[in-house]
């Protein structure tokens, strides 16, 4: 059996007619009718009704049918991995992620991967808030997102997740307060604290943000919350000016480069990480992405 013969199967199984078939490969009539006898002498069944006119599939050919179809779409699909794979793939990938997340080592050095093996694809990359990062990826706005999950996308039945890191968390301080020179804090000791808080979402009413809400009061008390913002540089520079501290994820603080007046303090407790998760569609047709999962669970795998 080969290809071949399942492309002249297929052609005639559509066009109900051995002439057709032979015209659209530009062969003859006696060609495709000796191929196909051969193709059934393999198979050992009769896969068309000859005495018919038009002539129709047996209950076996209309059976192989399928499969045959199958076939030739892997088969395809094979040569055009292959071909792409020698000539360099053109094509796109549009990447999301939570704010802050730009400094991340590990999403730098997959883009970057990436972008080494397939230079002609364009990586497009979007910097949003965790509720428009998960909306979008469900509307196709994003092939993949890189995000705090607030919005519980894990629980999607159309989505697929990895786990990417656990960022521990930090609280930030301006350099006289006290507690700048503490080695660890446990949020108990915030109770009295003026607090700028930091939610990933677009309005502060996330599930990400309730479980931060019940870790306060697990610590027995209700923070004094002066501000809210989903922008860290603004939180960062409220600070700087001495307007009361907060808490933020590692990957946040850890490559901060203007820091004259800010000190970061590890919080210290049981579930006092975010976890970044990356996140796609299950049915995505983008190839890019497919190569983009294989090069991010290598990584994952090394690391």
């Amino acid at each position: 059996m080969n290809t071949n013969q399942l492309r002249y199967f297929v052609a005639a199984a559509e066009s109900q007619s051995f002439t057709k078939a032979a015209e659209q490969y530009y062969i003859s009539q006696t060609a495709i009718t000796q191929q196909i006898r051969s193709l059934e002498e393999i198979l050992g069944v009769i896969l068309f009704d000859r005495g018919s006119r038009p002539i129709t599939l047996t209950p076996a050919g209309i059976t192989f049918l399928s499969d045959a179809r199958t076939i030739l779409e892997r088969v395809d699909r094979a040569v055009n991995r292959v071909q792409e794979a020698s000539v360099g793939m053109v094509g796109t990938l549009r990447i999301g992620y939570t704010k802050g997340f730009e400094r991340n080592d590990r999403i730098n050095t997959m883009l970057k991967r990436f972008h080494g093996e397939y230079p002609n694809v364009l990586i497009s990359c979007y910097r949003r808030n965790t509720d428009l990062l998960a909306a979008g990826l469900l509307k196709d706005e994003f092939d993949m997102i890189f995000t705090w999950d607030s919005t519980e996308i894990v629980k999607s039945e159309d989505v697929e997740c990895m786990l990417m890191e656990r960022s521990p968390l930090m609280v930030a301080v301006y350099r006289s307060h006290p507690f700048a020179q503490r080695r660890s804090l446990k949020r108990q000791e915030l109770k009295n604290e003026r607090i700028l808080f930091m939610t990933p979402s677009s309005n502060g009413e996330s599930v990400g943000d309730l479980r931060f809400y019940e870790k306060y009061e697990e610590a027995g008390y209700q923070p004094n919350i002066l501000f809210r913002s989903n922008d860290a540089e603004s939180i960062l520079m409220m600070i700087a000016a001495e307007q009361g501290i907060s808490i933020l994820p590692a990957y946040v603080t850890e490559k901060l480069v203007n820091t004259k007046n800010l000190v970061f303090v590890p919080l210290v407790g049981d579930g006092e990480v975010v976890e970044i998760i990356a996140a796609w569609k299950k049915e995505a047709g983008n190839m890019m992405l497919q190569r983009f999962l294989e090069n991010v669970k290598q990584m994952t795998e090394i690391e």
